[in-house]
């Protein structure tokens, strides 16, 4: 029995709190790149997304954004057209990041520092669009929970929208250059339902110069859930889904000694729309 199969979800998630707490040094040294990022019209979104989130400013009036981290992906759903964006996020250091952008760009912008699983009650049934995703479900340890907090914070009629990694990202050998079944558990066993418990962060995602190992010293815990996990969670909680795609493009270089023909043989992404019904 490992460690991390002794503690319940909110000693996991205040872990993972303390964790990101460091990585937020990353967001806090970006804050000027990101309002420039904002200023000139871009959007953070990847291809497959945009289909998605198209003409916002027709039917989304309020956007609530799951594990906002420092905002970059909240905003941009401002930028294209929802009247109004919220923010939670676990990390009181991602939540003060992210105010500061808004702040300055004086957008109609909120945020909220709590675990999701205890979204605020004021916020419920106010949704139009709920978005979350680029690596945010691996650090929900009750997937249950989190579609039944989908499921309050939705409008009637309101949507979901996920895009994820792929669940079979966690199978392979972050940097091998052959695709190769990670040898080495939780990793390499699409099946696996136990968190990885690790100290620090990439240097592809968090420089060293950003956050130096040394300061990286939290342990925080991660897992995959299926498809079938995710899916069925929704459904459980009441929840209709209207589109499922799988997608090619990788928001993040995890297979970095893979060349793209290899990738994009494989799935490396989802994309997810759900509606919650109108009655």
């Amino acid at each position: 029995m490992t460690e991390s199969t002794c503690l319940s979800v909110s000693q996991l998630h205040e872990m993972n709190r303390l964790a990101w707490n460091e990585a937020a040094a990353k967001y806090d040294a970006d804050i000027a790149d990101t309002i420039a990022f904002l200023q000139s019209g871009k959007t953070n979104f990847c291809p497959p997304e945009l289909p998605y989130l198209n003409d916002l400013s027709a039917w989304c009036h309020r956007a609530i954004h799951l594990q906002c981290a420092g905002g970059r992906d909240t905003m941009s759903l401002w930028k294209l057209g929802a009247k109004e964006v919220i923010g939670l996020d676990i990390s009181d250091r991602m939540i003060a990041a992210a105010k500061r952008v808004s702040d300055i760009l004086q957008a109609p912008a909120h945020w909220h520092c709590c675990d999701v699983l205890s979204a605020p009650d004021e916020l419920n049934a106010t949704a139009d669009l709920i978005y979350t995703g680029r690596g945010a479900l691996g650090w929900i340890m009750d997937i249950t929970a989190w579609a039944g907090v989908v499921a309050r914070l939705l409008k009637p009629s309101g949507k979901l929208y996920i895009f994820e990694g792929h669940p079979l990202d966690w199978v392979w050998t972050p940097n091998a250059s052959t695709l190769q079944i990670d040898p080495n558990p939780p990793f390499g066993d699409y099946f696996s339902i136990q968190p990885d418990q690790s100290k620090g962060w990439p240097e592809s995602y968090i420089p060293p110069a950003s956050v130096l190992p040394a300061e990286q010293q939290s342990l925080k815990h991660e897992r995959q859930w299926k498809l079938g996990d995710i899916i069925n969670s929704l459904i459980t909680a009441g929840l209709i889904i209207e589109r499922f795609e799988e997608h090619p493009d990788m928001f993040w270089d995890k297979l970095p000694q893979l060349s793209p023909d290899i990738t994009r043989r494989l799935p490396q992404t989802f994309s997810l729309l759900v509606r919650k019904p109108a009655n």
